[in-house]
Formats: structure tokens, C-alpha cells, sequence
């Protein structure tokens, strides 16, 4: 009653990572966060690898891992641009 005999091939569009706004935040100030560069570079690529296997896993294809994780991370930097203005206009020192 249901058979096909062709596969119909879809495009997995996963809710975009930019869009997730609590995410972003979480990640940027954890790198504020952390004491060295070399601690902040770490907890990026372990972002990243979580990021890319999740997307690997829901079936997004490469190049659009690398554009999503890519874009994350540009959203990423935006929000820490943002906290660091923060601090510069509350006085604080930032340590990073």
C-alpha cells in the first residue's frame, strides 16, 4: 500500500547556531573566563569538536558544519567584543 521504489534525498536544516543566543553567551563567557589563551584556545576546540559531532550525527554535510561552526564562532567573538566593552565602561579590568 506504501511501498516506493525510490528514495526521496532530503537536506537536513538544523536551527542555526548563531541563533543560539544562550549558547553563544555561555561559551564567551567561559572564555573570559579562562586565565591563559592557551586555556581559552582549548575550550574553543572542545566547543568545536561537540559542535561538529552533533552536526555529523543529525546528517549535515561538511561544508555546512564548517559554515555553521564557523559562523558560532564569529557569533561568539561578537559577544565577547560586547563584554569586554562592558567592562571597559564599568572600570573593570578585563584579565584575558
Amino acid at each position: 500500500m506504501f511501498e516506493s521504489t525510490t528514495l526521496t534525498p532530503c537536506h537536513v536544516i538544523p536551527f542555526p547556531l548563531t541563533r543560539r543566543v544562550a549558547k553563544v553567551r555561555d561559551v564567551a563567557a567561559r572564555i573570559m573566563e579562562k586565565a591563559t589563551d592557551r586555556q581559552a584556545g582549548a575550550y574553543r576546540n572542545q566547543v568545536a569538536e561537540t559542535l561538529f559531532r552533533y552536526l555529523d550525527k543529525i546528517g549535515v554535510p561538511e561544508d555546512e558544519q564548517d559554515e555553521q561552526v564557523g559562523a558560532f564562532f564569529t557569533a561568539v567573538e561578537l559577544e565577547l567584543s560586547r563584554l569586554y566593552d562592558q567592562q571597559d565602561v564599568s572600570g573593570e579590568t578585563s584579565s584575558y
